[in-house]
């Protein structure tokens, strides 16, 4: 997952391939919370790894439920038929609107001392409709803020069930919900009823509710969209095992991406468009609609039962004016298509969209102008204008702490005048779909020219390494020591049993140009085996030298530092990198430092590892080791002729990295 401050998305231009998508957020948090008020065991297959439901599994865990959580497999053991904890409890529930929601109106009916709290967003999205039906039904809860909002307390109930429960459900959907999930706990001995004020947004959530209860052995009686009614005697019973279906709504980006991106031709028929695994047309979810719209846009869509098949189809898309209450997570994505279509496209019914993780109707018309299009919007209705050829504006879209605002964003790198999109605080997607950054790059494509590539190039132990991987770390992109690859590929070469002779010069070439070596940050991986250590030591970069002379393993070592180029960019440190395998890098960078002081920290390293050493040995060392370097036939070390120098004999690696990325910023605006 990028953790990055910014993400910036190199111009793309296709992309095909296969994607296998997350759980469903909506159907995950229903069911963890649905399996803690069961009696027994409940094991929920595929549940997704993401903020909102580590949230819930936090909260379950406070209220005494045994959790085993074993990869995307989760063990609960319920609190059906156990005593709730009656100490007072207080919850933090992030910004999860599916948590705090459900939990609450279970809390509040089963009664206790609980607080719940979240993040400030979440302290601004309304839950007044909720708390005043729970108050209906004699239940206790105060407001701890502001009226009509979290955090709330809540406390023992006394409930008056001979009367229907009024809700609003212009609203949110989620306030049903919650009341769906929670009045079984109180429906023993008389049905209960839940009245619905308002028309109903969001139906499809509401139809995702109902089939998870009656899973869980509730069978709700629907009147219409007016009238719910639970029955009389009605007990949670665990379903013993159920799998969570993945996410509709996360579907709806790769569902885009497949309209609006081009195949990749180089991969034949494999190349032609996107698969998604892990939902079809028969999804249980409402925003499996996406697909429909997206056919009215122009989409190609083929589905079996667990898997979709996208293609472009009309181009430009076209532009269209839906209805999207059905559709009102997964509608956001419409929205980036539209910039792409022939004419404007409408969205209505989306007033929810004004109370989610952010205003999401102000957001997506604000991040649309910033790309250059015109943008209308109303209380619950947006249109947006098509951007043409020539009209795209270079843009840092603010993501608002709202997953769905980063991802829609993210298809706009696809954009015809091949500019790239910066994604402020990419680490938002974490909400829902951790991986989905990684999910995107492992589909998408575009010539090599467009993946971004810095350089820091400088002598021994002039912290390059250290620099180099902070700098990569900071922006998100892989990253290339490629002094480490002569010392490991030295490694290889003796652990096969090779010489580091030339006589074994084309069998240690023919293993170099498929090292499986890979860098997270000063950590060397060779087949996943951590050999950092081994590489690093005196007879190691001995080892290094050795092989380094052998012109084969050279050519070979270039094509493979070549192949590290992926997106969404590269930081390669070296010493010619910026002069021989990457001239056209965007930045190079050559960092310099004084014998004596890289002697000095040398003599640190050497020493903190339990080796004795000395200073001046070290600093001869170093210079004799410089003079050989710049003298060299092959690659001598020496600045690239654009290279920005950076001498840090008296700077922190902090201020270094600082100075990388301010030159970068630079170079990118």
């Amino acid at each position: 997952m990028f953790s990055t401050a910014f993400l910036d998305l190199p111009a793309l231009q296709g992309a095909s391939g296969t994607v296998t998508l997350p759980g469903s957020k909506s159907i995950s948090n229903r069911v963890l919370l649905l399996s803690a008020l069961c009696q027994g065991t409940t094991v929920v297959h595929d549940l997704l790894d993401s903020d909102d439901t580590r949230v819930m599994l936090a909260a379950l865990r406070q209220l005494g439920c045994d959790v085993l959580v074993d990869g995307t497999t989760v063990t609960i053991t319920g609190l059906g038929g156990c005593a709730w904890p009656r100490e007072a409890i207080e919850f933090f529930m992030g910004n999860a609107g599916t948590a705090m929601r459900p939990l609450t109106a279970a809390l509040a009916v089963q009664g206790g001392d609980f607080t719940l709290k979240g993040v400030p967003r979440m302290h601004e999205r309304p839950i007044g409709d909720l708390v005043d039906a729970l108050r209906e039904l004699g239940c206790t809860i105060d407001y701890l803020g502001n009226e009509g909002y979290p955090p709330l307390r809540v406390r023992q109930p006394t409930l008056q069930l001979d009367k229907p429960i009024p809700v609003r459900g212009d609203v949110s959907s989620q306030f049903l919900t919650a009341l769906l999930m929670a009045l079984p706990l109180a429906a023993q001995d008389r049905a209960i009823t839940i009245e619905v004020v308002g028309e109903l947004i969001s139906k499809p959530y509401i139809e995702i509710t109902l089939n998870l209860l009656a899973r869980y052995g509730i069978a709700v009686e629907r009147q219409g969209w007016e009238r719910f009614v639970i029955p009389a005697g009605s007990r949670y019973q665990s379903p013993g095992t159920i799998h969570v279906e993945a996410d509709a709504s996360s579907a709806s980006y790769f569902i885009a991406l497949g309209a609006i991106a081009a195949g990749d031709p180089s991969k034949g028929s494999q190349g032609k468009g996107i698969r998604i695994q892990g939902v079809g047309a028969d999804s249980i979810q409402g925003d499996i609609r996406f697909m429909d719209a997206a056919a009215q846009m122009g989409a190609q869509i083929t589905s079996g039962p667990n898997w979709l098949e996208i293609n472009r189809g009309a181009w430009p898309l076209k532009g269209i004016t839906l209805d999207c209450n059905h559709i009102p997570d997964a509608a956001m994505t419409l929205a980036v298509m539209a910039l792409y279509a022939d004419g404007p496209t409408t969205l209505r019914n989306i007033a929810s969209w004004r109370v989610k993780e952010t205003d999401r109707i102000a957001a997506m018309a604000n991040e649309s102008r910033k790309l250059g299009a015109i943008v209308e919007e109303g209380p619950d209705w947006i249109t947006i204008h098509p951007l043409p050829a020539g009209q795209w504006q270079r843009a840092s879209i603010h993501t608002y702490d709202d997953h769905r605002v980063a991802m829609c964003f993210s298809l706009a790198a696809f954009n015809p005048d091949q500019i790239p999109v910066r994604i402020e605080d990419p680490k938002c997607v974490a909400k829902t779909f951790p991986d989905y950054f990684e999910a995107l790059f492992s589909v998408a494509h575009t010539a090599a020219a467009n993946i971004p590539v810095i350089c820091i190039d400088g002598p021994t132990a002039s912290g390059k390494g250290t620099l180099a991987s902070r700098v990569a770390a900071q922006l998100g992109y892989h990253y290339l020591d490629s002094g480490a690859l002569y010392r490991v590929t030295a490694h290889a070469a003796l652990q096969a049993g090779l010489t580091l002779e030339a006589a074994d010069e084309a069998k240690i070439a023919d293993l170099a140009r498929q090292l499986p070596v890979r860098f997270e940050g000063e950590q060397v991986l060779l087949n996943n085996v951590d050999v950092t250590d081994a590489i690093r030591s005196e007879q190691g970069g001995m080892n290094a030298s050795k092989v380094s002379v052998l012109p084969a393993v050279r050519e070979a070592l270039v094509a493979l530092q070549h192949s590290f180029r992926r997106l969404p960019g590269l930081l390669a440190d070296g010493r010619d990198m910026g002069t021989v395998i990457f001239p056209n890098a965007a930045l190079k960078v050559f960092l310099t430092a004084s014998a004596a002081k890289r002697a000095e920290r040398r003599h640190k390293q050497l020493i903190s590892k339990g080796f004795s050493a000395n200073i001046e040995s070290l600093r001869a060392d170093l210079e004799a080791r410089d003079a050989r370097d710049m003298s060299r036939s092959a690659s001598p070390l020496q600045p690239a002729q654009d290279a920005l120098q950076l001498d840090n004999s008296s700077l922190s690696i902090e201020d270094s990295v600082a100075q990388v990325l301010d030159w970068w910023q630079g170079k990118s605006r």
